[in-house]
């Protein structure tokens, strides 16, 4: 069964510090305000960076730059971008150096990882946010870079994108999406993408809207990976959820660890905070052969369906083709009915 490890496996100044940098509370303070990173322009200058699994092969590094170029943009590679420490791309104070030096780096537009796979939860308290608040960037990415967005949106107010990492395939609509966000700063309305074997069919197969809770519901954006979000759960790393729409997703998952996910995310208290809900797509999340297994659909409504929120699953957002670019920490208003997130704002500045 693929899981999250095998699809990433498929798709294919601050000074350099080894010491602990003590976790600040920067935006979790009163008054919290979102801080927009400045737009993408032609000739930017992207970073490339390994906060997680290793790149073994060296090919790799030189696609992610030719994407980078076709773009429009400029590959800087970061000092430890091909180091290796076991499954790791280089020790964990090693690969968060590479980030706070991108941040203080007053050349550096925007940051791209080569890939998730694991390991940005080990280097979280060695990010000098201090740093990163007062020198916003675009940061994009998914699967386990959820923990880099996610944690970096918490502690500086700085809207992060759950976006392609730099592996990923890099298609004409998936680059159509990270246009518009992030460099025309467009307004946009994310809804489901028809599937093109159903263009031939009488009915949608594929990407269905399946409504939990019906309603209409405003909040900021925060979000990403399902197992690596609530490992969140109890760190100075998870955001204030109140009020807030909550969007997730998975891959290869048993129901049962999905079940085991939310539970945990009920019982701390993160769910009954929330405004709005949000369950994007879990390939290879199905009972299987599992006798007398709850389904995905059974799992979602014993957890959500009690809030009383405007909630829905079946989004196209995942670990799939065409990732699409959404802001986390960035306004939205939601449709549970129509499956759709609205952008009330522009994510970037235009500074």
């Amino acid at each position: 069964m693929l899981n999250r490890r095998d699809f990433l496996k498929t798709v294919a100044a601050t000074t350099a510090v080894s010491t602990l940098i003590q976790p600040l509370n920067l935006a979790q303070a009163a008054n919290f305000k979102s801080i927009k990173p400045p737009r993408l322009k032609p000739g930017s200058v992207i970073g490339i960076v390994s906060p997680a699994s290793a790149t073994f092969v060296r090919e790799e590094l030189d696609i992610v730059q030719d994407a980078v170029r076709a773009l429009g943009l400029i590959p800087q590679l970061a000092p430890h971008v091909l180091d290796k420490y076991g499954y790791f791309a280089g020790k964990d104070g090693d690969r968060a150096d590479d980030i706070n030096q991108l941040f203080a780096d007053p050349k550096v537009t925007a940051i791209l990882p080569i890939r998730g796979g694991w390991g940005c939860s080990r280097i979280l308290p060695y990010l000098n946010y201090e740093v990163i608040q007062n020198n916003p960037k675009i940061i994009v990415g998914f699967s386990d870079i959820t923990a880099l967005l996610v944690a970096i949106h918490a502690k500086t107010g700085l809207v992060t994108f759950h976006s392609p990492n730099g592996l990923t395939s890099w298609r004409t609509q998936q680059t159509d999406y990270f246009r518009r966000v992030l460099f025309a700063g467009e307004k946009l309305i994310f809804k489901n993408i028809k599937d093109a074997d159903d263009n031939d069919r009488l009915m949608q197969v594929k990407y269905r809207i399946r409504t939990i809770n019906s309603g209409i519901v405003r909040g900021r954006l925060i979000g990403g990976n399902l197992s690596v979000f609530s490992t969140l759960v109890g760190s100075p790393y998870l955001p204030n959820l109140k009020g807030a729409i909550l969007f997730l997703e998975e891959i290869g998952e048993n129901i049962y660890r999905i079940d085991r996910f939310l539970t945990h995310l009920k019982l701390a208290g993160v769910l009954k905070q929330i405004g709005g809900f949000i369950f994007g797509q879990c390939p290879g999340c199905n009972p299987g052969t599992d006798y007398g297994s709850l389904t995905l659909e059974q799992v979602l409504s014993d957890h959500i369906k009690p809030l009383n929120i405007p909630a829905w699953h079946g989004a196209t957002i995942g670990h799939m083709e065409n990732i699409r670019t959404i802001p986390i920490g960035s306004q939205v208003e939601i449709n549970a009915d129509s499956g759709t997130i609205t952008m009330l704002e522009s994510a970037v500045s235009w500074s």
